[in-house]
């Protein structure tokens, strides 16, 4: 069966019949299929908690070319069992749909949709820039190609021209690699809008001269041309001076610090600054998430389920019992008013005065077992070191034939230290940060390039960066921007914004630098001189 679905819903004369309750209950309209062709049944079940429910019927419109009887049926005729004697029938349906297959039509056309919008300003830049690259060169080829035989001759200063719009070219297509045809670092939910600026004012620029080129030189036929390659010569020169513009738009604007902004990821407080300068919204954000797998360490739920567990434990120990009530009440029920009892009151007080000393030595025992298994760690890694050294010098006078190699001698040591460093990593919740692989390529990187223990140590003792890991560690591949303010507009102090991701949020705010006023203060060379007198009788 392709799909088999059971329905639940109100009957669509539930309403008359509660409004009206002195009129008999009509019974739910039941359809039966004549045609064999037709297999699809789709039934409709009601809940028991309303006043609608009698039986299983169809949905509330009959199916063509189907008859509808309907039979009476009072109010004392509902089944109290009616979850256990209910049955529903369905059928197979040619053109029914699963709920997978919607989800996977629904995720196909976002994909469309994203992957236009990612190669849309990419293409509309590309076409705008050969339009750029081509025009000079139509300009100068056109005239030569329609009317070879008018046109005046090209002396030694047009073949000047032409050698001058030939290197120009040149210098602007490599400048364009190297400004556009970068590799994005990343999708960004809006346009940039100096990109914008700078396509739109690019097409402005050609058109306009191709305007002028042909009112002015293509509809009469200048003979001119020496001008006419000058006037190519003026355009690229044009595209070279928004080249410019470009430049300092999207790479020298922003280096210059402005503000000052604080980010903060929201479950566990971790907190950097950054300076950046005018930026908008959503390339600040860009800019931030850089710094984040940069300077962050790595995020690690296992590590804020302690403090849950510790409130949950308080809360669970608490138990109040009603002494007050009769001998036939509950022991442990609560009082009926539903206020909190004094023995409720005094119980949480003394748990919250001895909350404090539960948390110090909950905390003094984990560093107590980190510091143990940290230890046990260090001397297994150290001994193993050791043994891969002692071996080292007796593989220099064994033959070459039984020489190991450093990736087996990593494999051979490697389950002397495994048992200390899982437990390591267990304790300080690490261990889905580190695989056995990955573990035994940083052991087998390390004696090749000759490391110490305390080298191996480092990566797995201290917790380093997000960029560290691998993709599937950080948990977070996709960034959703949240503000009040317009993503294109430019930061302002005291703007907020946040970066949301699937298991924790970075909350941003901006702060502008100052205004630093420094003053200069001269001080007389002359002021640092003074004269010691000295009197005859002293002993001096």
């Amino acid at each position: 069966m392709d799909t088999e679905s059971t329905h639940s819903g109100y009957s669509s004369r539930s309403g008359r019949s509660n409004r009206h309750g002195d009129r008999s209950r009509e019974r739910h309209k039941a359809s039966s299929s004549k045609d064999s062709s037709r297999s699809e049944r789709s039934v409709i079940i009601n809940p028991p908690d309303t006043p609608s429910q009698e039986s299983p019927v169809h949905n509330g419109e009959p199916l063509p070319g189907e008859p509808t009887p309907s039979v009476d049926q009072g109010d004392d005729a509902q089944d109290d069992n009616w979850g256990e004697t209910t049955t529903a029938v369905t059928g197979t349906s040619e053109l029914s749909i699963s709920q997978e297959e919607v989800v996977g039509l629904g995720k196909e056309v976002q994909d469309r949709t994203q992957g236009f919008r990612r190669y849309l300003p990419l293409a509309v830049g590309s076409v705008v820039g050969l339009l750029m690259l081509l025009t000079p060169l139509a300009f100068v080829l056109l005239p030569a190609v329609l009317w070879p035989d008018r046109l005046e001759a090209c002396g030694a200063a047009c073949e000047g021209l032409f050698l001058s719009i030939s290197f120009k070219l040149l210098i602007l297509l490599v400048a364009v690699w190297a400004l556009f045809l970068r590799p994005s670092r990343a999708r960004l939910p809006r346009v940039c809008v100096y990109r914008a600026f700078l396509i739109t004012l690019t097409l402005l620029l050609t058109m306009s001269y191709w305007l002028f080129f042909g009112v002015r030189i293509l509809d009469p036929q200048d003979e001119d041309y020496h001008g006419i390659v000058q006037f190519a010569v003026s355009l690229v020169d044009s595209q070279l001076f928004i080249h410019y513009l470009a430049v300092v738009l999207l790479e020298l604007r922003h280096i210059k610090p402005c503000y000052s902004v604080c980010v903060i990821r929201s479950t566990d407080g971790e907190t950097r600054h950054y300076n950046i300068g005018q930026l908008s919204i959503q390339k600040a954000a860009l800019t931030i998430l850089e710094y984040y797998y940069r300077d962050f360490p790595l995020h690690n739920p296992a590590l804020l389920s302690a403090s849950k567990h510790r409130a949950a434990k308080h809360l669970a120990g608490l138990k109040v019992y009603n002494v007050d009530a009769t001998a036939g009440s509950t022991a442990g029920a609560q009082p009926g008013n539903g206020n909190p009892s004094r023995a409720m009151v005094t119980a949480s007080a003394k748990r919250k005065d001895s909350a404090h000393n539960e948390l110090y030595y909950e905390e003094a025992d984990y560093e107590r077992r980190v510091r143990k298994r940290r230890a046990r760690l260090v001397v297994a890694v150290e001994e193993a070191f050791t043994h891969v050294r002692r071996m080292k010098k007796e593989d220099e006078r064994a033959t070459p034939s039984d020489i190991m190699d450093v990736r087996e001698a990593a494999l051979a040591v490697f389950p002397s230290m495994a048992r200390a460093l899982q437990k390591y990593l267990r304790t300080t919740r690490r261990q889905h940060c580190h695989s056995m692989e990955s573990i035994q390529k940083h052991l087998a990187f390390c004696l090749i390039n000759n490391m110490s223990p305390k080298a191996f140590l480092e990566t797995y003792l201290s917790p380093g960066p997000t960029l560290q890991y691998g993709p599937e560690r950080w948990m977070a591949d996709q960034w959703t921007l949240v503000s009040e303010a317009s993503v294109t507009s430019g930061l302002k102090d005291g703007s907020e914004f946040l970066l949301r991701c699937l298991d924790f949020n970075l909350a941003v705010t901006v702060k502008s630098i100052p205004y630093i006023r420094v003053t200069e203060e001269f001080i007389d060379p002359k002021s640092h001189k003074f004269l010691l007198l000295l009197q005859s009788e002293t002993s001096v």
